[in-house]
């Protein structure tokens, strides 16, 4: 299925210039685009876009029939031009008209749906999936293969959960979410009391409650809360092997990375950002709009914007081991430290009858 690049074009509020070869811009407007590809990759059938001048020398080899670009590369684009501010954003919002549509609504013979479970119109529930009694089902949901509903879900129009997917009981999800295969969300958080035979289960009696438009991506878990819900806010992204344990809640528009863990009873505010192996310890806060770098671990709250690192760079392994056995040796040389400076200051008294010398300040 193709799209007329005008129709594109007016579709993104973008300005179409016509490309080298003689072709005024309506000509240019009446070509089929059938797919997006990057611009060493692009042929005369797809769109390609470039968002930075760095990549203007594959702009110029390009054999796309068109380019999102920005007003600085119509003179390195030889081929058809749709000019516009961000052309990132661009081809983000284009990717939803070349996506793979979804399965035809209907239950697959296999699947086994409770009798008690409600599928609203164009649900698609694929083969062995099964829906538990209670469950609710919006509009337009996709259920894929194996995945299991248990009992007392609610899952929103419009939400997609690819093959494997687990829900536990009471689980929550809004609209238009999408989770990928192998999510499990509501499992039991680690809750355990010890005793003097040995660790005694508490049992998870919480709940998992996503809003809307949330997508969480392959083999992450969250936890489903010890007595209070975990929750998860409107428009988050979860990357591939994130765990979220018990009682954590994360706000609207954040997004985690892959391999970044929340211990229990984390919270992270709106509009935050976790980068790779990142990580919070339980019952902490963190503020709004606030961005983790990578493998950054967070020990305590953090109650004002801004951007938190943690953690060193790499370095050869000789160099590393010489500087591991320094770090053991950081606090006998910090008490060194404090030791020569009270002696030296009691020098400095002695200079002085006794008395210190007022510091000289800078003006």
């Amino acid at each position: 299925m193709g799209f007329r690049l005008a129709d594109l074009a007016e579709q993104l509020g973008a300005r179409l210039i016509a490309g080298e070869g003689g072709a005024d811009a309506e000509a240019a407007g009446d070509i089929e685009i059938c797919g997006i590809a990057n611009p060493d990759r692009a042929g005369p059938a797809q769109l390609t876009f470039v968002a930075s001048k760095s990549y203007a020398a594959a702009l110029a080899r390009t054999r796309a029939a068109a380019a999102l670009i920005t007003e600085d590369l119509i003179e390195q684009c030889p081929v058809h031009r749709l000019v516009l501010a961000d052309p990132y954003l661009g081809y983000a919002r284009l990717t939803t008209l070349f996506a793979r549509p979804k399965p035809p609504a209907g239950v697959h013979p296999s699947a086994v749906v409770d009798a008690a479970a409600m599928l609203g119109a164009g649900v698609h529930v694929g083969p062995h999936a099964s829906i538990g009694a209670g469950a609710r089902l919006g509009d337009g949901v996709v259920i894929g293969a194996n995945s299991c509903i248990g009992e007392e879900v609610t899952i929103g129009a419009d939400s997609v959960l690819c093959a494997n997917v687990s829900l536990y009981s009471g689980v929550q999800i809004g609209a238009r979410c999408l989770l990928h295969a192998g999510v499990v969300v509501g499992s039991d958080g680690f809750g355990f009391a010890p005793t003097a035979e040995g660790f005694l289960k508490i049992h998870q009696l919480g709940r998992v409650i996503i809003g809307d438009e949330v997508e969480i991506g392959a083999n992450t878990c969250i936890d489903r809360g010890a007595l209070d819900d975990t929750r998860i806010g409107a428009g988050v992204k979860l990357d591939n092997l994130v765990h979220i344990a018990h009682n954590c809640e994360i706000g609207d528009h954040s997004a985690i990375t892959g391999q970044c863990g929340m211990a229990g009873s984390a919270r992270l505010g709106k509009g935050c950002s976790m980068g790779g192996q990142s990580g919070l310890a339980g019952h902490i806060r963190v503020a709004d709009h606030v961005q983790i770098g990578g493998q950054t671990r967070i020990t305590k709250s953090i109650d004002r914007p801004g951007t938190y690192v943690s953690g060193t760079g790499f370095s050869e392994a000789s160099q590393w081991r010489k500087n591991a056995v320094r770090f053991d040796r950081l606090n006998d040389l910090f008490k060194r430290v404090e030791r020569l400076e009270a002696d030296q200051a009691g020098q400095n008294a002695g200079k002085n009858g006794g008395k210190m010398k007022p510091a000289n300040r800078q003006q």
